[in-house]
């Protein structure tokens, strides 16, 4: 509680209290060994104490709630309320009682105020009250500014005004990873992953009520934070979605393409803007805290004149054996192009077919499906590469390796008892 009143001149006084909610009280437990001088005095001192705990007196807990004695901690997306009093400490009364109280940020001055209208009279003993909330949207230092004016029984008009500052602070640390999908194998334009990593950089624990994200106009959002064939909406983080003070926590989400756009070719492509994180917690015993980030932007992938994606590959082969993939060839370019063909072979992977051949012209935005046949000389997981495509036109060529991975493995296996 921060009380601040008006200097003796004045016939009224002004006081400011923040209201929250109250903490638990915790004691500092003091204990030694039986043998020691004092024996069983602190044990019994801290059994008799009303602040403890029957059976864990020894622990640093309690039952009592103590009152706020000052402005403490306001960190940014929480509600801040204010109880303003004006008491009329004369005996006379008081007329045209005017009380106004402003915020002022780093960037705006705001009239927290309920009524800007003033109090024809105010008689002795009596005072004004008022209840202000705000919504804290700005971090750094806040000044509260409570004015009043008001005129005695002879007409003089009297004024002054009182200032509280505090600090607000940032409770979660919110750092974003984009990562781009290619998912041609079932014909849908390309997803993004969107990774929040969440850190509670306060000094008490939070509960995660909820983490989701707005996506833009362009995106569906599906959300990955439940268990699959848990109960329905069962969180990875458990029944109980607690952050604790400097912990991590990562939510992961995937956003596709609303169908209009998705078949608009290179729509999507230059698409930056994803969407914005909804965070909402709660602390202590209960207070309510909310935050929405800016619009969350990515690099938007870079593909160049031509892209080569695959619709269908196999994901186990065997060795030595032919095997068939289907390519994706895209023209990502703004001018047709006649493409050439050379299929490279490397240490494991060999081509199949004819190499230096014609696949014909591709206009802008367009793709066409190329079927292919390899084969590997090579167990394990082995890279597909050596694939290149030259634009006749302008006599460019552009190389693809470590397009995909499969996994070789031996057919023939021997048991000898």
């Amino acid at each position: 509680m921060e009380v601040n009143q008006a200097k003796q001149e004045h016939l009224l006084a002004l006081k400011v209290m923040r209201l929250t909610k109250p903490t638990l009280f915790t004691n500092m437990p003091v204990t030694c060994e039986d043998r020691d001088l004092p024996g069983d005095l602190f044990d019994q001192l801290m059994r008799e104490d009303p602040s403890t705990i029957n059976g864990a007196e020894a622990l640093m807990l309690g039952e009592m709630l103590t009152l706020p004695q000052n402005f403490g901690n306001i960190f940014l997306g929480e509600t801040f309320s204010s109880y303003i009093s004006v008491h009329n400490d004369s005996s006379q009364v008081v007329k045209d009682v005017l009380v106004k109280a402003d915020l002022q940020t780093s960037s705006q001055r705001l009239n927290l105020s309920a009524s800007n209208s003033a109090v024809a009279e105010l008689q002795p003993e009596c005072c004004i009250d008022d209840v202000i909330h705000h919504e804290v949207k700005e971090i750094g230092t806040h000044i509260l500014v409570c004015a009043v004016s008001y005129t005695t029984q002879y007409g003089e008009k009297l004024y002054f005004r009182k200032f509280f500052k505090f600090q607000v602070l940032k409770p979660l640390d919110v750092k974003t990873k984009f990562y781009n999908a290619e998912s041609d194998l079932s014909s849908v334009t390309d997803e993004v992953f969107l990774e929040a990593q969440i850190q509670n950089i306060t000094t008490s624990p939070m509960f995660m009520e909820k983490v989701s994200l707005e996506p833009s106009m362009m995106y569906n959002v599906t959300e990955l934070n439940t268990v699959a064939g848990g109960e329905d909406g069962e969180s990875t983080f458990g029944k109980m979605s607690y952050l604790q003070p400097t912990d991590t926590r990562q939510y992961l989400y995937c956003l596709k393409p609303k169908p209009e756009y998705a078949e608009k070719a290179g729509v999507i492509k230059g698409v930056t803007v994803i969407g914005k994180l909804d965070i909402v917690w709660k602390t202590n015993l209960g207070e309510r805290g909310r935050l929405q980030t800016s619009q969350l932007q990515r690099m938007a992938p870079g593909y160049g004149d031509i892209r080569l994606s695959l619709e269908m590959i196999p994901d186990t082969v065997n060795l030595e054996e032919p095997f068939d993939i289907i390519c994706k060839i895209t023209n990502c370019s703004e001018r047709t192009m006649d493409l050439e063909l050379e299929m490279c072979n490397t240490r494991s992977i060999h081509w199949c077919g004819v190499s230096g051949r014609q696949l014909g012209k591709l206009s802008p935005g367009a793709f066409l499906s190329l079927p292919l046949t390899l084969l590997s000389s090579v167990q394990g997981l082995q890279s597909i590469s050596g694939l290149r495509l030259t634009d006749t036109f302008l006599k460019r060529t552009y190389e693809y390796d470590d397009i995909a991975q499969v996994c070789v493995v031996c057919p023939f296996t021997s048991n000898k008892g």
